[in-house]
This record gives structure tokens, sequence and C-alpha cells, in this order.
């Protein structure tokens, strides 16, 4: 394996997480008329999620759409399918993908709490501010403005943590309202984890504020690392700290050339229309934000392909190869890979196999390395 350089801070770090996207909308993980052996049916999805929890990933990630478009015609609704799923394994977590508006702080709060305590605690939540303007829309939902839909899920999530955490719950909030709520029972400690993403300055902003994971499109480490550093540093004046989660989409095969192979039929056979009218939904929330940029403003059209930028953080290649980016990754300061996959059930059995084990032998060299020094 190359040899890398690594600072002690990266080195001592606890190891990697690895999440997987929950196929629960049809279409796959890429905008492509490629096939793709992966169903969204509960079936696949229950044998998917025990081959994970067995290949060493530690969470699934559930995806919310109301709407069909881009390719997913169907969507299963995320808590109740991330229920179906944590009922099929042991010590998986899934993250459920909650939409403020269409959900309702309370009702999103008790859901989550009794899910909670049916798992021991398997259960998170990701706060998806919102980016479809159409899908709003199609369901009678108030559209707001790029930075307000921020505002709303940070109130959100405070409401959340104060119904989860205190009796006689008041809000006086600008998008909710409580008076002397108490939910009962509350959630098993420690409370249900709390995941965002986004790119824009007010995403990050709320995530130094309120949340403790956030999550991130693909891209290179350097480009991670400023992430992660601005991030840090606003939580600490804060005096919070938020974890990091880096999408990808990784094509392991037992050649550089063969995965090459592979990423280049897939943008091949990309839908042209699909993925244009997708750079332009995601693009055009990204300008409605002050500094006018969002998650998808450098994107080219290959990005575009896979809906989070996953091509863009390069785990494609071989084994080792992809090791050896993840801690470059990690490096940067990554502290999960949230993972999506072509034939999801074979590869992430592979990634398991096969890449893990080099990841957890590369942490390992670099922890003993710092002992040593």
């Amino acid at each position: 394996m190359t040899k890398t350089t690594s600072s002690p801070r990266a080195d001592v770090r606890d190891p990697v997480k690895f999440a997987y996207w929950v196929p629960n909308v049809s279409g796959g993980l890429v905008i492509s008329d490629i096939e793709q052996r992966t169903g969204w049916d509960i079936d696949y999805n229950r044998k998917l999620a025990q081959i994970a929890e067995a290949s060493g990933f530690e969470y699934a990630l559930s995806q919310i759409r109301f709407t069909a478009g881009y390719g997913a015609e169907f969507q299963h609704e995320s808590v109740s399918f991330s229920h179906a799923l944590l009922a099929a394994t042991e010590k998986l977590k899934v993250i459920a993908a909650l939409l403020p508006g269409p959900w309702n702080p309370v009702l999103a709060a008790k859901q989550i709490a009794t899910i909670n305590h049916l798992t021991n605690g398997r259960v998170a939540v990701n706060v998806v501010s919102g980016w479809f303007r159409g899908e709003f829309a199609a369901i009678g939902e108030l559209w707001l403005d790029h930075d307000e839909r921020y505002r709303r899920s940070e109130e959100f999530i405070r409401a959340l943590r104060g119904i989860w955490t205190e009796d006689n719950f008041t809000l006086h909030g600008d998008f909710y309202q409580f008076r002397n709520y108490s939910l009962k029972p509350k959630p098993l400690d420690p409370q249900p984890e709390i995941f965002q993403g986004g790119s824009s300055r007010a995403a990050r902003d709320m995530a130094a504020r309120v949340s403790d994971w956030y999550f991130t499109n693909g891209n290179t480490p350097e480009e991670i690392k400023k992430q992660v550093d601005d991030i840090g540093a606003k939580a600490a004046q804060n005096g919070h700290k938020v974890r990091v989660g880096v999408n990808a989409f990784a094509i392991a095969r037992e050649t550089e050339a063969e995965a090459r192979a592979v990423l280049a039929e897939i943008i091949a056979k990309a839908n042209p229309e699909a993925v244009n009218a997708f750079g332009h939904e995601v693009k055009n929330a990204g300008k409605a934000s002050p500094e006018g940029q969002g998650n998808w403003a450098k994107s080219s059209f290959e990005d575009l392909v896979q809906y989070n930028d996953g091509f863009r953080s390069n785990l494609i290649g071989t084994p080792v190869q992809i090791a050896e980016r993840i801690i470059a990754l990690k490096e940067a300061g990554a502290d999960l890979i949230l993972l999506g996959f072509l034939h999801f059930q074979e590869e992430v059995e592979f990634f398991g196999k096969h890449v893990i084990p080099l990841v957890r032998e590369l942490e390992a060299g670099r922890t003993l390395a710092v002992a040593a020094e």
C-alpha cells in the first residue's frame, strides 16, 4: 500500500464509521439506465440490512421522497420503513429522514421515541430542510426561502430535543409553539442522534449550533477539510461539537480498470433529461441562498448522475485504493462514509469483506505510529 503521512489528531480519532443509503426509493442511486440489481421492496431491503450489519456497517440512511422524479417512480415512507429494517436487525442503527413541514416536531418526537424503545435506542433522524420546490407544491406545503428553511429546521431540532429531555416543554418559536407539553415515555439515553445535510452557509451554521452530525456531498479531501475546519470553529464558539459524514459512491473491483469501466458505463447510459432536470432543480435551490451556492454549486453533468456527488469522493478502484482514499477522507475530518452502490446486496458484502478490513489495518498502523512518536 502507498504510505501516506497524517497528523496525530487524525490518527488517534475513533475508527471511521460506515453507512449505506437505504434504497427505499426505486431507481437505485444513479440516474442511469444501466442495470442495477437493487430492489426498493421490503424483502430486498431486509436482506440488505442484515448483510450490511454482518459486513461492518453501523448505520443505514432511509430516504424521504413524496413525489416521483429523476428515476424514482416509487417511494416508501422513511420512518415506517426504517422501523421495519430495525426489526430485522440487531445492531444496525437506522437513520430515518424527516422533512419539516409534512412532519410536526411533536409527531416526529413521539414516533421516534416509540421506535427508540422498541429497538433499544437504534433509531436516529436526518432532518432534511428541502430542495425540491415542485414536491412542496404537489403536496400543498409552503415553500420558504432558502435560509428560512434552515431556520425552520433548526427550530424543529430544538423542539425535538426539548420534547425528548424536558417536562412541561414550552416553546414560542416562529414556526412551532408548545405550552407545558410532556412526552412520556421519553427516549432511552443516550438521546437519538440528529443528522442534517447541506453545504451552504446557513446549513453549516445550523449544524454548528444544534446537530450531532453534518452530511456533506462527496468531494476531495482538501475540500472536505475546508468544511470540517469551518464547522468545527463555529461549533467550538457555541460550545458544541459536530461530527461529519461524507457521501460517496463506491465501485470496488479486482482491478482499477474494471471499476473505471463500470463508472464509464454508468455515465454513458445516464438519462440526460432526468440528470439535467435534477441539476436545474438543485442548482436553483442553491442559488437562492444569500451566497448563491449550495450542495451542487460546482457539480458537473457527470457528478449529477449520482444524486449527492458521490463520484467526487473517488472511491472507485481496487479495495486497496479505496481503503487508502477513505483514510485520506478521515484525515480530512470525516467521521463517517455514507455509501451508495450499483448492486447493493452483493457490493455491500464485497465492501465489508475486502475494503473495511483494510481500512481497519491502516487505522491501526497509524495509531501505533503515533504511539511510538
